[in-house]
């Protein structure tokens, strides 16, 4: 389904009624909302009921939710904006990954990355075989160079070995028998020293002399658009009131099916921010402090000789610094924007934000209970993550990107959909709420955009 308006037109048309009901005014967030409100309204008008026009109408008959064996009865089930807006502005998780909303329940993600002169690894032949593609002639692969190919680095993210493929190899045809496990060379994540200049004698690179340079074709650096289909996944929840409550809890002014979708609502953006959240962790590296017998290091923070808990405290914010810069280093498409702490560690932050001896830039609110985001550190938002145990000292640091790199995407689909029925029998109403997205790991390294560490011997 297309959208049938620019996105100019969408966010003028949207960003108002948004910013009027949510409070929401951020740039990035206001454009992804109203092009999802745009694809809700084109949903809403593609679904429309009509019944019977005889003079006598057979009716609709009972209404039922699909159960095992049995179809449901088939209603319309109504998405509601409002609703779906309310998912979407409580969901934090959503601040901290590019928001792409699809059309349908289908769709294609695409980002762009740049690779060593490009090529299909999956080509006929060197030059051009019967589909028209071409071999790359360079590969990341976990295997041994063959004869007649040439080993010229090691990935500095993964280990993976760097091959220069021989002529025998791209003549026949042969990399993806000989290399079955060969991958395109990312550019921004690893080097070819090579590539631009000539190999010195440590294979470091070097520049190329005049002649050799006037003799040397340019290498080409390919700009690869990747495109990676998903689908849309579901989270869904219902809830039931009897008449009696319905009725009356009304003589104390509350609206009893008002209620239930408020924690319905609640049930959806918890799921959708613990999807989010332990995928990130799922992926996260443990580069900080290095391995330890495979084992991911920790931070050790304990209390030495005259320190006290603020000098200790206050090496957290450094440690978050450090992983932001790691981020920029491993990924090279800019440093973390966001951190996610438990309870206890924001605690902390907050009591060392003002802390005078080593002052770092933060916007840390001191307030208590003001935890939820809590503010930033040196430009690095951070976030309490209520999910969690209040003692958890794990910090997850990580990248928001625009959906064109590497790193998790979300692509919402239907962020809230409501439908309220009347139980037969007891005529008590019943509300469901359904949530359908994609959650897409892009990009040649999607775990270098996040890291993640844990304190060791911390304390309050």
């Amino acid at each position: 389904m297309a959208n049938l308006i620019n996105e100019a037109e969408i966010r003028g048309t949207w960003a108002p009624i948004i910013e009027e009901a949510t409070g929401i005014n951020e740039s990035s967030k206001l454009a992804w909302m109203s092009e999802y409100c745009h694809n809700h309204k084109l949903y809403e008008d593609a679904n429309i009921m009509s019944l019977n026009p005889g003079m006598n109408l057979a009716g609709m008959g009972n209404t039922s939710f699909p159960t095992d064996g049995a179809n449901g009865s088939g209603d319309k089930a109504p998405t509601l904006l409002p609703l779906a807006m309310q998912v979407a502005a409580q969901t934090i998780g959503l601040d901290l990954v590019p928001v792409v909303p699809m059309a349908g329940p289908m769709g294609l993600l695409s980002y762009l990355d740049f690779v060593y002169e490009g090529g299909t690894l999956g080509a006929n032949a060197a030059n051009g075989g019967a589909d028209g593609t071409v071999h790359p002639t360079y590969i990341r692969t976990a295997l041994a160079e063959s004869a007649g190919d040439t080993k010229v680095g090691t990935s500095r993210i993964d280990g993976l070995n760097i091959i220069k493929l021989g002529a025998d190899t791209l003549a026949a045809g042969l990399v993806t028998v000989t290399y079955a496990d060969a991958e395109l060379v990312p550019a921004l994540e690893d080097h070819i020293p090579e590539f631009s200049g000539a190999k010195d004698a440590n294979a470091l690179g070097a520049p190329m002399s005049r002649g050799l340079g006037e003799s040397t074709p340019d290498k080409v650096m390919g700009l690869s658009l990747f495109s990676k289909s998903v689908a849309a996944e579901t989270f869904q929840v219902a809830a039931a009131v009897t008449r009696e409550q319905v009725q009356d809890l009304k003589q104390f002014g509350v609206d009893a099916i008002a209620q239930v979708e408020a924690v319905l609502t609640n049930e959806l953006t918890q799921s959708i921010n613990n999807h989010i959240l332990l995928t990130m962790r799922s992926i996260a590296g443990t580069n900080l402090f290095g391995l330890d017998g495979g084992v991911p290091k920790t931070m050790n923070i304990a209390v030495t000789g005259g320190e006290t808990k603020g000098d200790s405290h206050r090496r957290i914010l450094t440690a978050i610094l450090a992983a932001g810069n790691l981020i920029a280093q491993r990924g090279r498409r800019g440093a973390g924007n966001f951190a996610v702490v438990g309870g206890k560690v924001a605690s902390a932050l907050q009591g060392v934000a003002g802390f005078v001896a080593y002052p770092m830039a933060n916007t840390i609110n001191q307030v208590a209970g003001a935890i939820y985001p809590l503010g930033s550190i040196a430009g690095i938002n951070v976030y309490t993550d209520p999910s969690v145990a209040f003692d958890d000292v794990e910090i997850l640091v990580g990248r928001k990107g625009d959906g064109n790199g590497p790193g998790l995407v979300f692509m919402p689909y239907l962020m809230a959909e409501s439908v309220q029925t009347i139980v037969e029998g007891t005529m008590a109403p019943k509300v469901a709420v359904k949530s359908r997205y994609a959650l897409v790991q892009a990009g040649f390294h999607p775990g270098t955009q996040y890291e993640k560490f844990s304190l060791l011997n911390f304390e309050l």
